[in-house]
């Protein structure tokens, strides 16, 4: 398995791939323009603008992850967030999400980043199971208002 940053030829797979994760999390059927939206600002080598890559077997993509670097009035450094992560349910529990994580550690230790953090659903077991075996839960509560 190779981790690699997402590139052009992956549009069909990544696109599965973020339709699952969507769909995990109760988005599903999301229209086209959506998805081309978003892979063209993962594609567009803008350090700024999201970023992602890819865990490749022999052609086949078993999953992915999204990130982004911010700015952190806390950490001058700034910080990385990472925002999404799916990997195909039969590849869950076989390194695919840890080693995407590692690489999003490593982009971010290259960019000089203090911090890679994520949320994710509580009742996210199987992730969580992962998420507690390689970083550190914070108390924080997450509190939204959707403005649209």
């Amino acid at each position: 398995m190779e981790i690699r940053p997402i590139r052009d030829s992956d549009k069909d797979q990544w696109q599965g791939l973020w339709d699952g994760y969507q769909t995990f999390y109760g988005h599903p059927g999301r229209p086209q323009d959506f998805f081309d939206t978003a892979f063209a600002r993962l594609v567009s080598g803008n350090a700024d603008d999201f970023q992602g890559f890819v865990a490749d077997e022999g052609g086949r993509l078993l999953g992915l992850t999204h990130y982004v670097f911010h700015p952190h009035l806390w950490r001058p450094e700034g910080v990385c967030y990472l925002q999404d992560l799916f990997t195909l349910p039969e590849t869950r529990g076989k390194g695919v999400g840890r080693a995407l994580i590692e690489a999003v550690d490593r982009a971010a230790a290259t960019r000089g980043a203090g911090a890679v953090y994520w949320l994710t659903a509580e009742d996210n077991y199987p992730g969580r199971m992962l998420y507690d075996r390689v970083a550190t839960r914070t108390p924080f509560i997450k509190y939204q208002r959707d403005l649209s």
